[in-house]
């Protein structure tokens, strides 16, 4: 069960609307959509236009749509087996181009994000930060999904503009209110966006560092070769630099006090808190991801430049 320690308003004031920093309102999640539309729109390309400007096409996509002969420089792993073996001639497979690109947000609702000691928990600062991934997929003409780990919760059928953000934004709200009984882990969560992602979709991860831990490490790769994935690690101030001295923490009826101020209990700290975030951080950008530490008292839209840049090359 989440530790808890009572908010202190220490830190960056809440902004308009927004709730008490213990759960998120769907009031403050509609309200940052002005901070998603002060970063500029994608560029879209046209014929009298030159340079690396983004084109409304999404890649070749996963939908057949006719096949033809086979002419060089085909790529020879689409070429149509039956058709070459029925024909006589090799023939190739062409796929129906996509026009809007998913941006998929998986939600990370492990008991450890709903916890906090300024400003707001970290599960408030993780449904602020995918909300304005949802508004910046609107700005820039994606379709919009959600999902988290679970058996009994399908995802949220992807959609584009204002009701696929708002459904976002209600999903979001549910989950981070307070931790759901049936999490089955970002491990689980994950394995279900590997399944439903086409080539040249949008990945952003809300996740505790602490998650990470057990996520295989092949996995991160794989994602980063056909998608632009960006992990964003919710924090809290204390949990990097806890004072030394004795703090009381309690946990639903339970309390109990941890001594900072024993080096041995400072080194445990310091590897269930600290470390798994270094580790990520050092790790990630390497496997291709573009990774951001936010934490709870921060902007929520400080990590929104990260949206749109090239990604470090990945390494085995």
């Amino acid at each position: 069960m989440a530790l808890q320690i009572p908010t202190s308003k220490k830190g960056a004031a809440p902004a308009p609307g927004a709730g008490d920093g213990l759960r998120p309102t769907l009031a403050e999640l509609v309200q940052l959509r002005t901070l998603a539309q002060r970063r500029p729109a994608a560029r879209r390309g046209s014929h009298h236009l030159t340079g690396p400007a983004a084109s409304p096409l999404r890649g070749r996509g996963m939908e057949y749509a006719e096949s033809r002969e086979y002419v060089a420089g085909d790529d020879a792993r689409h070429i149509d087996w039956r058709l070459t073996a029925r024909s006589g001639k090799p023939h190739t497979k062409l796929f129906q181009a996509e026009r809007e690109r998913l941006t998929l947000v998986v939600a990370d609702t492990s008991p450890a994000l709903y916890f906090g000691t300024r400003v707001r928990f970290k599960s408030v600062q993780a449904a602020r930060a995918g909300a304005l991934a949802a508004w910046a997929a609107v700005r820039d003409g994606d379709r919009i999904s959600i999902l988290r780990g679970a058996s009994r919760e399908a995802p949220v059928a992807p959609a584009s503009g204002t009701r696929g953000a708002l459904r976002v934004l209600d999903a979001l709200h549910r989950w981070y209110s307070e931790p759901p009984q049936d999490d089955a882990g970002l491990g689980s969560a994950l394995e279900h966006a590997q399944r439903v992602l086409r080539p040249g979709s949008r990945l952003v991860v809300l996740a505790d560092p602490r998650s990470l831990m057990d996520i295989p490490e092949v996995r991160w790769p794989a994602l980063a070769m056909h998608h632009e994935v960006v992990v964003l690690l919710l924090t809290d101030a204390m949990e990097q630099a806890p004072p030394k001295a004795s703090l009381p923490f309690h946990s639903g009826e339970h309390r109990l006090e941890l001594d900072l101020g024993n080096a041995t209990q400072r080194q445990r700290w310091s590897r269930e808190f600290v470390q798994p975030l270094h580790a990520a951080l050092e790790r990630l950008p390497t496997r291709g991801v573009r990774v951001f530490a936010l934490r709870a008292d921060a902007a929520s839209d400080a990590w929104l430049p990260l949206l749109g840049r090239a990604p470090a090359p990945a390494t085995a």
